[in-house]
């Protein structure tokens, strides 16, 4: 019977009447999406594991503090908690290294390294999947544009031969896709850039 219960449902259910089992079909529904998000940031089972305790302990006490209200985007506001926790993990153990330069090595030589570009990584990672959600909102015919030139990497002739339209009519469509991202970005505060 729960299965077929909406998440607003079941987070109603289980804070008017604290059904544990209501909660537990939440965490079942989306738990492989939530844990699958951190391991890839963290790529650690043990710590992944750890985080994603983490992540649930915030979700409750968010719920039971009545402070949830984020209608309808349970699972988008349960992975952006994911991705936070996953990064402040890295922030918090940052480890400094002692290093002095010598004739083979100098420190300045590593400040490129990618240890130091992990967070921002993650942060573009994020953004490229706000992005990759918002196409989901875009005419049919505008998502297959971008589909085939972003995913599939197709020429816009390509593009206009698979669809049976002219290159003109292709371009256009990415054209228009792109001014609706745009939009979207605008409206729901998405950032482009790693700050």
């Amino acid at each position: 019977m729960r299965a077929a219960l909406t998440d607003r449902q079941l987070i109603d259910l289980y804070l008017s009447s604290g059904d544990e089992g209501a909660f537990e079909s939440l965490l079942n529904r989306h738990q492989q999406q939530i844990y699958s998000k951190i391991f890839f940031i963290v790529r650690d089972s043990e710590l992944a594991n750890d985080l994603f305790q983490d992540t649930f302990i915030k979700v409750v006490n968010t719920l039971k503090s009545g402070k949830y209200n984020e209608e309808g985007k349970f699972l988008p506001w349960v992975m952006r908690i994911a991705h936070n926790l996953s990064i402040d993990h890295f922030r918090r153990n940052k480890k400094m290294r002692m290093v002095r330069p010598t004739d083979d090595f100098d420190v300045f030589d590593t400040l490129c390294n990618d240890e130091l570009h992990v967070e921002d990584a993650m942060i573009q990672e994020q953004i490229y999947e706000d992005v990759r959600h918002l196409v989901h909102f875009l005419p049919e015919e505008q998502q297959a544009v971008v589909q085939m030139r972003i995913v599939r990497d197709l020429s816009f002739q390509e593009i206009a031969d698979e669809t049976g339209v002219s290159i003109n009519t292709a371009l256009g469509r990415m054209r228009y896709a792109l001014i609706n991202l745009r939009k979207m970005v605008s409206d729901h505060g998405v950032q482009l850039t790693a700050r």
